[in-house]
């Protein structure tokens, strides 16, 4: 039995999860979920396949519940505790103990605690004692708990990588690599031909590459493809790839002009709009959207001249937080006329954020 940790944004690190074990053919059967976390049966395969994972934190292994189960934990020098589902710096403090008295049975075990850190972050164990085994409390409503240890981490700085030490950066423009992975699990594809159709700096390219996936782009804007080439460029030297990238100057709405093949999953995040300066009103965000949509339609229609049937696009609308706090999102009525289904719909954003990512999950009907 397994435990997945789901990072900042829970509800789309959910729906990437069985999203994800689908497309590697993962069966997952779900036990139990808390706020921020999963609990599965699953074959150890998911252990090799969890760092495509965008959405998640950690891969834990479930021993067992409540204090018994600490008991049955593998014996570790050095240690460290992390629980979800409660924010208690005493209680943290305490099983800490708990779980040092049990390994102390066994031989020498240090209580790893970093200075005026409440519980340490796993990126310390990536970075420098991968020695340390991460002990995991999973906490549920009643005050009930699962015991287990980490596996698999996410390598955070392999993501920081793909962002900041590229030739070419856009950091407020372009969306973060752990997103454009997240998009890549979405469309539950495999295997097959993947296009971003406005590929900016080439971070979901990046992307399909990094996974060996077939991986073709386009923008309008030459500037554009020349900075993704650039990208893709130094993403194969960095990490020895041989596989690369097509990238084509191409407007998104002409794209049979620049391709002839038909792709299995379309994956982008399109012109969401010039940058607000204040959160609209309910009204001036109905403007906006509808003004986008005469981009939208013309692009969608151009996507059914190059996806195949079935095939699957993964895009960003644009939402809007409003004056008052809410959000506001548009229906799309349009995509059925074109022949198009909307499986899924996710937010992506922070609460700072005026501008909202509404992620699609769409699939081209037969």
């Amino acid at each position: 039995m397994y435990g997945v940790i789901l990072g900042k944004n829970p509800e789309l690190g959910r729906a990437e999860f069985f999203s994800f074990a689908r497309r590697f053919g993962l069966k997952v059967k779900p036990i139990e979920e808390g706020k921020n976390w999963i609990v599965f049966e699953s074959k150890p395969s998911i252990e090799r396949h969890f760092r495509w994972l965008g959405g998640s934190l950690k891969l834990v292994r479930i021993v067992g519940e409540g204090d018994e189960a600490i008991k049955d934990l593998e014996y570790a020098k050095l240690f460290t505790v992390s629980l979800y589902g409660r924010d208690d710096w005493r209680l943290w403090r305490k099983l800490g103990s708990a779980v040092k008295r049990e390994f102390k049975r066994e031989g020498p075990a240090k209580f790893f605690k970093p200075a005026k850190v409440y519980s340490m972050p796993a990126e310390l164990i990536l970075k420098g004692f991968p020695e340390v085994k991460d002990i995991v409390f999973l906490f549920r409503d009643d005050g009930s708990f699962l015991v287990g240890e980490t596996v698999k981490v996410t390598d955070p700085f392999e993501l920081k990588k793909l962002d900041v030490e590229r030739p070419v950066q856009r950091p407020i423009l372009s969306i973060p690599p752990r997103l454009a992975r997240i998009m890549v699990n979405l469309t539950e594809v495999r295997k097959g031909l993947f296009l971003d159709p406005f590929c900016g700096i080439g971070t979901v390219l990046q992307e399909f590459v990094l996974q060996g996936l077939p991986a073709y782009g386009s923008d309008r804007d030459p500037e554009r493809v020349r900075e993704a080439r650039r990208n893709i460029e130094w993403l194969r030297k960095e990490f020895r790839l041989r596989n690369s990238a097509r990238i084509e100057v191409c407007d998104a709405r002409k794209l049979k002009r620049c391709f002839r093949e038909r792709f299995d999953a379309i994956v982008t995040e399109p012109y969401l709009g010039k940058p607000l300066k204040r959160n609209p009103g309910r009204g001036e965000a109905i403007k906006l959207a509808n003004e986008l949509d005469r981009l939208y339609f013309s692009v969608f229609d151009s996507f059914s001249d190059v996806l195949k049937r079935n095939g699957r696009v993964v895009f960003v609308f644009p939402a809007y937080r409003l004056r008052d706090g809410s959000i506001y999102r548009k229906e799309r009525k349009w995509l059925g006329k074109l022949g198009f289904e909307v499986l899924s719909r996710h937010l992506d954003y922070e609460e700072r954020h005026r501008l909202v990512r509404d992620i699609h999950v769409i699939r081209k009907r037969s």
